[in-house]
């Protein structure tokens, strides 16, 4: 039968290929895809408390794909590997590397020379990542789960809420969520901090 995909507004189709990358053959269901999902995601947030993470450590390349290795590769053969097709959003794929390395190096000097406040740091490297699309799926839980490792780990500073969703599920949330991504894309951050304080 295989797995039958529905997307809801702001997420990625995966491409057959990608899709291949399933891990668990039994699953068909985009429920029992997201519960799966959401249990490998609970363990790397285990992982993050357990870690100690430094932060000369995060903000690397092999930190952004490690964890999202370590968020999806229980369900997905690709977790961790950045994604080798052009999607409905994010950058040309054969751009990722570059551009997270610039986002990676401006993250750096925003922190060094205290240019925005703690949360529009990590709020703004959450929509930059986003919008690089680093990886075949899990983009934007992955951008989160960073926002929140640069606040507790760089700023030790309290996490953000982000409405205590997952924001998979298409409701109110997911709609509040995604225009305030959509503002970000057009210089306006606020609502996006905003929203993750929520």
């Amino acid at each position: 039968m295989g797995l039958e995909l529905k997307y809801e507004e702001g997420q990625t189709p995966l491409d057959e290929e990608e899709k291949e990358g399933l891990k668990i053959k039994s699953l068909t269901t985009q429920e029992e895809l997201d519960e799966f999902e959401q249990l490998n995601i609970e363990k790397a947030v285990e992982w993050t408390m357990r870690a100690n993470l430094k932060p000369e450590k995060i903000l690397t390349e092999k930190f952004v794909r490690d964890l999202h290795k370590r968020m999806y590769s229980e369900v997905w053969k690709w977790a961790g590997e950045f994604r080798k097709s052009e999607k409905n959003i994010g950058i040309k794929w054969t751009l990722i590397g570059i551009e997270l390395k610039n986002l990676l190096d401006d993250t750096k000097y925003w922190i060094e020379n205290k240019t925005y406040s703690p949360d529009e740091i990590a709020i703004r490297f959450k929509h930059r990542i986003v919008s690089i699309h680093c990886f075949p799926n899990g983009n934007g839980r992955h951008s989160r789960m960073m926002a929140d490792i640069i606040m507790e780990s760089i700023f030790q500073k309290e996490i953000f809420t982000w409405h205590q969703s997952n924001m998979v599920k298409a409701d109110e949330t997911r709609k509040e969520y995604i225009n305030a991504l959509r503002k970000a894309d057009n210089g306006i951050v606020k609502p996006l901090i905003e929203f993750a304080k929520n």
